[in-house]
């Protein structure tokens, strides 16, 4: 069994340090609870906004301090962390996610779908998509707006990934509806349809509440192979943690729902395929 944290966290707008803190005091609690994979939100780090002027002095390099007390963490309770910072790269800056454990990157990620004004802020990744082997299972890693092409989820899968990780800072956009506390947003349910099509877990978490300009919805959740919550959706209004145990092997179950219903063998490749850096899954 593995057991999964989701860190639903709100990074003040102006407060990088503070937020490192709480990021990385998050994952301390949560590993200390005795989750073995954690999950910090989408930019957690410096806090998420598209103003470019404000996040060019604080990108950090992947060696940097985030990443850095995340690995600390990681070592410390022999865990694996998967957070969204602000990377640089000589010029560019990159809405990233990594995810570490004792020996450091383990999988690093560049958000390829950038949404909205991101296209005015950030580079769009140029990392592709990441799979990654660890002693916790085989996980892949996206980040919110990605969701929305099921194209990564489906190519995440086929790449054995058992569960897909994604930061998130889920905002309003694609609705105007106002949620209950605690009610599954659009944008979660969408994971639990995408993780039952592609038979994989997809572990979501989002930052929550008022953000820098933006309503972060919060609804985090785990997904399972069969689009069931595994965990969540946490609170719509504020930052939450939250342990969930499941086991990965579901994932590879789920392939075969019955002896003539088998969703990745029943794929028509001669008809149709998906490439990823040329390689047809």
């Amino acid at each position: 069994m593995t057991r999964i944290g989701l860190a639903q966290l709100l990074s003040r707008p102006g407060a990088a340090e503070a937020n490192r803190k709480a990021s990385v005091d998050a994952v301390a609690s949560l590993l200390g609870e005795g989750a073995d994979i954690v999950v910090v939100p989408e930019m957690a780090v410096p806090w998420y906004t598209t103003d470019r002027a404000a996040l060019e002095p604080l990108a950090e390099t992947l060696d940097g301090p985030t990443v850095s007390a995340w690995q600390q963490q990681a070592e410390r309770h022999r865990g694996l962390v998967v957070g969204g910072f602000c990377e640089r790269s000589g010029d560019d800056i990159y809405n990233t996610a990594v995810a570490v454990d004792s020996s450091g990157v383990v999988a690093h990620y560049r958000k390829l779908h950038l949404f909205d004004v991101e296209k005015h802020c950030f580079t769009p990744g140029d990392a592709g998509l990441s799979v990654v082997e660890t002693a916790y299972g085989t996980i892949g890693l996206c980040i919110c707006y990605d969701l929305r092409f099921v194209e990564v989820v489906r190519v995440l899968a086929l790449r054995g990934a058992d569960l897909i990780c994604v930061p998130t800072a889920w905002v309003r956009g694609f609705d105007r509806r106002q949620y209950l506390d605690g009610e599954l947003i659009a944008h979660a349910e969408g994971a639990l349809v995408q993780a039952n099509l592609s038979q994989v877990f997809i572990a979501c978490t989002s930052q929550v509440g008022a953000g820098d300009g933006v309503e972060l919805l919060g609804s985090s959740v785990v997904a399972d192979p069969y689009g069931r919550m595994a965990a969540g959706p946490l609170s719509t209004r504020r930052e939450q943690l939250e342990v969930a145990e499941i086991d990965l092997t579901e994932a590879r179950r789920a392939q075969a729902r019955s002896e003539l219903i088998q969703p990745r063998a029943d794929r028509r490749t001669d008809v149709y395929g998906i490439l990823h850096n040329g390689d047809s899954l």
